[in-house]
C-alpha cells in the first residue's frame, strides 16, 4: 500500500516522504487517520536519540484518530467506516525498500493494525472532540501513575513540571479531590494547570518552591509527581515530600544512568513509584471516556495545528526549541 510519513533521519532531519506499508492480512485492518498527535517528551527522545526503540529512519508517532477503510476477514468488532483510536504502525518501509523504524508509526497517512494486542485499536466514543482525542496517550499516562502512587481525597499532591503528561496528572488527582499544587518554569503552563483544576501554582524561576509549598502543607507534599523527565529535577522534587511520602518517577529519563543524593528521600523513608507506558486499555478508556463527557477539556491544550505536509518545519521547529508548544496535532485531511 502507497503512503505518506513524517521520516527523521539520523541527521534529524525530517521529510514528508513516500512510504510503503504491506498489503493487509485476514488478521488486520486498515485506518486512515484524521488527526495524529504529538508527543514532545517521548517522540524527540527518540529522535534525538535519548531513547532507541529501533535504527534510524524513524516514523514516530504513537496516538492517532482514524476512520477503519478495511477490515480482515478473520477480524471481528471493527467495520468500515468507525471512528478508531490507535497506537500502532508497525510495519513501514521508504519507497527504495528502506526498513523503517515504526516507533509506533502513527504519523502516516495509513496504519495497518492487528485489533488484538495491547497496542492496538479502540473505538471511539460518540461526541468526543476529535483533534483532542489524538492526543489521548499523554493523559493516560499521568492517569496510570495516578492510579499506581493512589493520591486520596484531601491529600497535597505536587506536580513538578506542568506539560501535557503532568497537566494530565493534576486533572486526575483534581477529580479525585486532592490538594493540586503545580510547578513550573513556564507562565503558560501553570495557566493551563488551573484550567486543569490546580489549586496552587508556583513558577519555580521566579520564586522557592520549597519556601513556597511550606505555606501550603507545612510538613510537605503528601504525593510528588516529577513530570518533567530530566534527571536534574529529582532531587528538587524529592525535597517536597513529607516524611513517609510517595514520590513518583513519572517523566521518561532515558537509557542513561541517573543519580540522585540518596540520604533526603532514605531519611523520609518514601515509597517509590515508576510508572511506564499509558496504563494501557483502562487508562485509554478512561481518559477518552473524560473527554467525551467534557470532564476533561483536553482541547485547551493545543497550541499548535498542521496539515500533515507541513509537519516536518513543526519537527524541525520543536526540536530546535524555537516555538513555546504545548500540544499539536497533525491533520491528515
Amino acid at each position: 500500500m502507497q503512503a505518506k510519513a513524517i521520516i527523521c533521519d539520523e541527521q534529524q532531519n525530517f521529510t514528508y516522504a513516500d512510504v510503503i506499508l504491506p498489503e493487509p492480512s485476514p488478521e488486520q485492518i486498515v485506518v486512515r487517520p484524521r488527526y495524529s498527535g504529538v508527543s514532545i517528551g517521548t517522540e524527540f527522545a527518540l529522535i534525538r536519540n535519548k531513547i532507541s526503540w529501533g535504527p534510524y529512519p524513524l516514523c514516530t508517532g504513537y496516538m492517532a484518530i482514524g476512520t477503519v477503510e478495511d477490515v480482515g476477514k478473520n477480524v471481528s468488532g471493527f467495520q468500515t467506516g468507525d471512528k478508531v483510536y490507535y497506537r500502532d504502525n508497525k510495519t513501514i518501509h521508504l519507497a527504495d525498500g528502506q526498513k523503517v523504524s515504526a516507533v509506533t508509526g502513527t504519523h502516516c497517512s495509513l496504519a495497518l493494525i492487528d485489533p488484538n494486542n495491547t497496542h492496538g485499536v479502540a473505538l471511539l466514543p460518540a461526541g468526543v472532540n476529535e483533534e483532542a482525542a489524538s492526543m489521548y496517550v499523554m493523559p493516560a499516562v499521568g492517569l496510570n501513575g495516578v492510579d499506581m502512587a493512589n493520591p486520596r481525597m484531601g491529600e497535597t499532591v505536587v506536580v513538578f513540571g506542568a506539560g501535557l503528561i503532568g497537566l494530565g496528572v493534576v486533572a486526575a488527582c483534581s477529580q479525585r479531590g486532592c490538594i493540586v499544587v503545580a510547578i513550573d518554569l513556564a507562565e503558560s503552563r501553570l495557566a493551563m494547570a488551573k484550567e486543569f483544576g490546580a489549586d496552587h501554582v508556583i513558577n519555580s524561576k521566579t520564586h522557592n518552591a520549597q519556601e513556597v509549598l511550606k505555606q501550603i502543607a507545612p510538613s510537605g507534599a503528601d504525593v510528588v509527581f516529577e513530570a518533567t523527565g530530566i534527571p536534574a529535577c529529582i532531587d528538587p522534587a524529592m525535597a517536597l515530600c513529607k516524611t513517609h511520602g510517595k514520590f513518583v518517577y513519572q517523566g521518561n529519563y532515558g537509557a542513561a544512568p541517573i543519580s540522585y543524593h540518596f540520604l533526603p528521600p532514605h531519611g523520609k523513608r518514601l515509597t517509590a513509584f515508576y510508572p511506564c507506558d499509558d496504563g494501557l486499555a483502562p487508562c485509554r478508556r478512561a481518559v477518552i471516556k473524560n473527554m467525551a463527557m467534557g470532564a476533561l477539556p483536553w482541547e485547551r491544550t493545543i497550541t499548535h495545528r498542521v496539515q500533515a505536509a507541513d509537519a516536518p518545519a513543526l519537527f524541525a521547529a520543536i526540536n530546535q526549541g524555537k516555538d513555546d508548544i504545548l500540544g499539536a496535532i497533525i491533520q491528515w485531511s
